[in-house]
């Protein structure tokens, strides 16, 4: 049997179709994935998965945050109850964070692809059903050209499905995703706290969140605050310069 074009000829068959297109058309937009377009290399999307697309996208922004130097891979790492499941689409979403604010171009799903293949970054989906702390965690890893690892893992938890940091760069930490974070890496000592929170006081930037992870007393520790406006120009690197930080990035969120 060959249809021209489209085969639903009956009043049913051509309100669903029409419902189909005005779904499809609210969601483009809206900026959000079209499962459906044809130049999107995706498919269906289960309600499942659906969830985590804005949280990968916002981790790809997190990651791309992290990268002080060109990328050379990105792997998307899926882990816990969501590999029974179709994910391909978190890939599409990494990208798109990830490149939404390295080009002038709008970045969309169905050019992200192309922007990580011109720039020769080499990208993965892996999937692992074992996920030990939370019932899934996205994980969004890579590697750039002076050799280092960087990354940043994140969650939907509670019957709200708050979107949250849970690690960065090896480090655990449990952070609601917010339009302003800093990062800090330093060495642990006492008095630190005081000193950054002093800065961004005087300052007029409020702290809104703060955790601090580290690998032992003494080693290194990491902070992530989250604060109510970005930082003025100038005071991050006073801040560096103050506590002698190895990392000091501002990293902004589209929400």
């Amino acid at each position: 049997m060959v249809t021209p074009h489209l085969g639903a000829s009956t009043d049913e068959a051509q309100e669903k179709a029409g419902v189909s297109v005005a779904k499809s058309v609210r969601l483009a937009l809206g900026g959000e994935l079209v499962p459906d377009a044809v130049n999107v290399a995706g498919g269906v999307i289960d309600e499942y998965v659906r969830p985590g697309i804005p949280l990968v996208e916002k981790l790809g922004q997190v990651f791309a945050g992290l990268a002080d130097s060109p990328l050379t891979t990105i792997d998307v790492e899926v882990h816990g109850d969501l590999t029974d499941y179709d994910v391909s689409v978190y890939k599409l979403a990494a990208l798109k964070g990830v490149f939404s604010d390295a080009v002038q171009e709008t970045v969309s799903y169905v050019n992200a692809p192309l922007l990580a293949e011109q720039r020769g970054v080499t990208v993965r989906l892996l999937t692992d059903a074992v996920s030990e702390e939370y019932r899934n965690i996205i994980t969004i890893r890579g590697a750039l050209a002076d050799g280092r690892q960087i990354s940043v893992s994140g969650t939907l938890t509670g019957p709200k499905q708050v979107e949250k940091i849970t690690e960065i760069n090896g480090y655990d930490v449990e952070v609601p995703l917010a339009a302003h974070h800093i990062v800090m890496l330093y060495t642990d000592r006492p008095g630190i706290v005081a000193v950054y929170g002093k800065e961004f006081g005087e300052a007029g930037i409020n702290i809104a969140g703060m955790q601090i992870a580290r690998t032992s007393a003494g080693g290194q520790a990491l902070s992530v605050l989250t604060i109510d406006s970005p930082a003025p120009e100038g005071l991050l690197e006073k801040v560096r310069r103050a506590i002698d930080a190895e990392v000091m990035r501002e990293i902004d969120v589209t929400l």
